[in-house]
């Protein structure tokens, strides 16, 4: 007994001389801590002496020594910094910090935790590139280090975890090439690199990894040949190389070399030869994807063998002869009972389409022949394909009418047969299709009148039936399908008048009835179509004046030519600020063309063969507008002229009266000015450098336009290296011209002086001066953030080419972006010095930093609530000239309402729904009761991936049904923000709350490679 009490005291002490105690767990956890940001949320707060170790939250102990084995931090929205104090936590098994916001640097302690088996740190912005000593934690079985800016090279020692099992190092901005050194991780089973810099070529020593499963190399810079080494990863399951600069040939024996394929995606390289046939001895292929590359030799029937298939895109490759044997593979595809897409599209195939084709699997949603020489009819069976959605046949030469059986597809949501030979009449039960969103039939031969049916598609967005032989008049059914927005019916010869009920059209972009028959006068309700940006009705015969249609401010292209239009040419057209073409040539227009605005420019607008006009500027060259004989003096007109010339003396007398008073106030406005020159910096004491203007000028080249990158209601933002600063700044140089600028300046400062939060964009000083002119000056001087606003990412189509984001936005980008987003509204509505209201939250007022961390900005209309003067703000509103901003301002807003915490929940609402459907409160689709809102409400839960942002659901994706549940229950937060009444409304609490929820359920887990 005795020696077995004096064995166990000597173990204490060894144990406690080597450090081997809780305590040491205790202290290392400390001071982890204390590196940590929490915000408001206190996750740690049983991390404190009061509680056992073992007991605190998110540590799990060991049954023996009692020492932290499991440190599962994952998806608590933490900030702060990784302390290196982690290290000496030396019994960790698994340590999870994914899905938060930390930064600096993965600490080199790390690798002092030999025990380590899991490491999860995706989801961060740590940086500083991946550390040597990871190589020490030789038990390391998953590393998962995906999404992070760590930038430099893979370190070659990583080549020394042989037990590594997960590798997922994608989306970090890696550079230089693969080490070859990863050949010597035989245990791996899952290696991603999607979305890096790496280059080179791919090292044969991959080779050795015998029991991959799963490989992610897209969207990198590698170049050379298809990688030899993955030929002998006979175990994968999962091969993404798509957008990696491949290119050379695939081995014709392919399929025996990979036997377990089930997703394949090889898209968008430089891959040339045939499709290898053995891909057939795959039976368990599900997806294949090789589209957009140089693949040639045709398209073998042994596609038909894989009964699994599902996915099928061979899209944009010239595999075809345009001969009749391009076909034969779509009769083996009948044995594919689950094939949901096949895209043969741009593929040179040529022949009559086979019958067969009506028998392939039911369960088809997507069939993609466009741009090849097929020819013929289509098969009458085609209606037993009764789940297609979208059926592309344009661009090809088919001939005979529509088949009747294409009334069964009642799921149908795009058809398109565009530009082939098809005849007879467009049959009536078109109109049955009441999913149509899009239809095609233009520069066909079709014959007969325009359906009425068609207006019981009352999801139509795009109806083209251009170009064909139709006559008859426009049926007023089609005036009343809400979410029209492109009606093109050129070409034809269609009579009778353009439809009283066109105003009804609110969402209509273009409307092309050119080279028709049409007569009568242009309806006055064209006008009401506020969104259209394109109005063709030219070569018609139109006759009397133009209408007014002033309102029509978007307008760009107007052809109005070979008409029989009269009266004076309205002046309004030329305030029309996006006008780039206006043709009203060979009409009976009179008198005096206007020679301002737009009418300066001949290069727009074409007024030819109206031989009764005159006047314009000189390059129209029509006649001068004669000048009237001037009256002859009677003793009448001569009292009046005396009369008149007392007059005039009066008003210039009263006039110099104005003058004087004018100049008055401006010396007393001046001396105002300098009172508060001297009073805005005690306002601004927080800041800690304050700037003159001169610096400003200098640090912008003058206030360039090549320094400027945006401007808003109040100013323009200018980037520039102050002679102070080591960093580039954004300077936002209010206009003062503009009413309210003043109190938009003072509502920054007074709103951002005290507030500090990570997500709230920094205010670092701020200017009151005066230019060299003496003009009043004030600037702001921000914190600049490099990629841009989230609007810029959502829209990359409406800015100029040098500007735009590398890539789209990912569905966890996203969610991390409006997480951020109700983060500091919670902080400003609640845990703020005084709860402020931002009244102006929209997608370009939230700025992304390198990280695409949310930072918002723009608090030129926000409001101290505690502090809130009605009057004062009404008064400001009005001199603003908004109440934020149309399309995300809460509905209260409109009707006089005070600003409120409600009101921004609204905006976020909005803002949400915009990010994960990428459409605009104010897109042309919406219109009349359709609103962004009801859009969303409306296809949840079934159609979620109709209204989904397209370039969410990229080919990296694997969209099912989880994806679907996540974006419905993401939306559906969205929704309850934009309850009509504010009450109704979400807490900002509750929104992060529920978004970060969502987050953990969904992406937490994620462990295989990102493609």
């Amino acid at each position: 007994m005795k020696l077995f009490l004096l064995l166990s005291f000597s173990a204490h002490l060894l144990l406690g001389a080597y450090g081997f105690t809780d305590e040491t767990d205790r202290q290392a956890l400390l001071e982890f801590k204390s590196q940590v940001s929490e915000g408001k949320r206190d996750v740690l707060s049983s991390w404190n002496n009061s509680f056992p170790l073992c007991n605190w939250k998110w540590v799990t102990c060991g049954r023996k020594h009692k020492r932290v084995t499991h440190l599962n931090l994952g998806g608590l929205q933490l900030g702060g910094i990784v302390s290196p104090s982690i290290g000496n936590v030396s019994f960790l098994i698994s340590l999870d910090l994914s899905d938060n916001a930390f930064g600096g640097i993965i600490p080199r302690e790390v690798g002092n935790l030999f025990r380590l088996e899991h490491l999860y740190m995706a989801f961060n912005s740590l940086e500083g590139g991946i550390p040597a000593t990871l190589s020490n934690c030789s038990r390391l079985l998953n590393l998962d280090l995906y999404s992070n800016p760590l930038r430099q090279g893979v370190p070659s020692e990583l080549g020394s975890l042989t037990k590594l099992v997960i590798l997922d190092l994608g989306r970090n901005n890696l550079k230089g090439k693969l080490p070859r050194s990863l050949g010597n991780l035989t245990s791996l089973k899952s290696l991603g690199f999607t979305d890096n810099n790496i280059e080179g070529e791919v090292p044969d020593e991959l080779a050795r990894l015998s029991q991959m499963v799963g490989l992610g190399l897209s969207m990198n810079k590698f170049f050379g040949v298809f990688p030899p080494a993955i030929y002998n990863l006979s175990a994968l399951e999962d091969l993404f190389l798509f957008g990696s600069g491949f290119s050379g040939s695939l081995k014709p024996d392919f399929g025996n070399l990979l036997p377990n394929i089930r997703e394949l995606n090889l898209g968008e390289n430089y891959l040339v030869g045939a499709i290898p046939t053995t891909l057939s001895n795959i039976s368990t292929l599900q997806k294949f994807g090789i589209n957009k590359n140089m693949m040639t030799g045709g398209i073998y029937p042994n596609f038909g063998k894989v009964p699994s298939l599902q996915y099928l895109d061979l899209s944009e490759n010239p595999l075809g002869s345009y001969t009749f044997g391009d076909l034969e593979f779509i009769d083996s595809l009948t044995n594919c009972t689950h094939l949901q897409l096949l895209s043969v599209g741009y593929t040179r195939l040529g022949g009559a389409l086979p019958t067969s084709i009506a028998n392939m699997s039911t369960e088809l949603i997507s069939l993609n022949l466009i741009g090849n020489h097929f020819f013929g009819s289509i098969p009458q069976d085609i209606g037993n394909l009764i789940g297609l959605q979208r059926l592309q046949l344009g661009k090809n030469m088919l001939t005979g009418p529509l088949p009747t059986s294409l009334g069964k597809l009642l799921r149908l949501g795009l058809l398109s047969l565009y530009s082939n030979r098809m005849s007879g009449e467009i049959p009536s039960f078109i109109g049955n299709l009441t999913q149509l969103e899009i239809l095609y039939l233009s520069n066909n031969s079709f014959e007969g009148i325009v359906p009425p049916s068609l207006g019981k598609c009352s999801h139509m967005l795009d109806l083209r039936i251009g170009y064909n032989k139709l006559n008859g008049t426009i049926p007023k059914e089609i005036m009343q399908i809400p979410t029209l927005v492109n009606l093109s019916m050129e070409g034809n010869s269609l009579s009778g008048s353009l439809p009283s009920d066109i105003g009804s059209l609110q969402n209509l972009v273009k409307l092309s009835l050119e080279n028709n028959k049409f007569s009568g006068h242009l309806p006055q309700t064209l006008g009401n179509c506020l969104a259209m940006e394109q109005l063709f009705l030219q070569g018609n015969s139109f006759d009397g004046a133009i209408p007014n249609i002033r309102g029509l401010m978007g307008v760009r292209r107007v052809d109005l030519s070979n008409n029989d239009l009269s009266g004076s040419i309205p002046e309004y057209f030329a305030n029309f600020s996006k006008l780039e073409y206006l043709n009203l040539s060979i009409n009976n227009f009179t008198g005096k063309v206007p020679s301002k605005g737009n009418f300066q420019n001949s290069t727009i607008v074409f007024v030819f063969g109206n031989k009764n006009l005159c006047g314009g500027i000189k390059d129209l060259k029509l006649k001068p507008c004669l000048a009237q004989e001037p009256p002859v003096e009677t003793k009448h007109s001569s009292h009046l002229k005396k009369v008149a010339i007392l007059v005039s003396i009066g008003i210039a007398l009263l006039l110099l009266l104005v003058i004087a008073s004018m100049v008055l106030c401006w010396f007393r406005k001046r001396r105002k000015n300098q009172q508060t020159n001297n009073l805005v910096p005690s306002k601004l004491e927080i800041f800690h450098e304050k700037i003159s203007y001169g610096d400003l000028r200098n640090a912008t080249n003058g206030f360039s336009s090549s320094n400027m990158v945006g401007s808003g209601s109040f100013g323009t933002v200018f980037k520039a290296l102050l002679p102070t600063e080591s960093k580039i700044v954004a300077v936002k140089v209010l206009n003062m011209q503009r009413r309210g600028a003043m109190k938009s300046f003072m509502a920054e400062c007074e709103s951002l002086k005290d507030t500090r939060h990570r997500n709230l964009v920094k205010l670092l000083t701020a200017c009151a001066s005066t230019d060299f002119q003496g003009n009043e000056f004030r600037a702001l001087i921000y914190e600049y953030l490099p990629n841009g606003s989230v609007d810029m990412w959502l829209h990359p189509e409406e800015v100029e080419e040098i500007r735009r984001p590398p890539r789209t936005l990912t569905l966890l980008e996203r969610l991390n972006i409006v997480i951020d987003v109700a983060s500091v509204l919670d902080y400003l509505h609640v845990h703020c010095h005084e709860p402020i209201a931002h009244c102006d939250l929209k997608p370009s007022n939230v700025l992304l930093d390198d990280d695409l961390t949310a930072h918002v900005s723009d608090f030129g209309l926000a409001r101290l609530l505690l502090k809130f003067d009605k009057e004062s703000f009404l008064n400001q509103l009005s001199s603003a000239g908004v109440r934020g901003t149309i399309g995300y301002a809460a509905p209260e807003y409109g009707m006089g309402g005070q600003p409120s915490i409600h009101g921004d929940v609204y905006s976020f609402g909005v803002l949400l729904l915009e990010m994960f459907t990428g459409k605009r409160p104010t897109d042309e689709l919406f219109g009349g009761n359709l609103t962004l809102h009801s859009y969303t409400k409306l296809a949840l839960p079934e159609k979620v991936f109709e209204i989904a942002d397209k370039a969410i659901l990229h080919i990296g994706l694997r969209v099912g049904f989880r994806t679907a549940e996540c974006l419905t229950l993401v939306l559906e937060v969205g929704l309850r923000c934009c309850e009509e009444y504010p009450t109704n409304r979400l807490a900002t609490s509750e929104v992060a709350k529920e978004l970060i929820s969502i987050r953990e359920r969904f992406f937490k887990t994620r462990r295989t490679p990102r493609r």
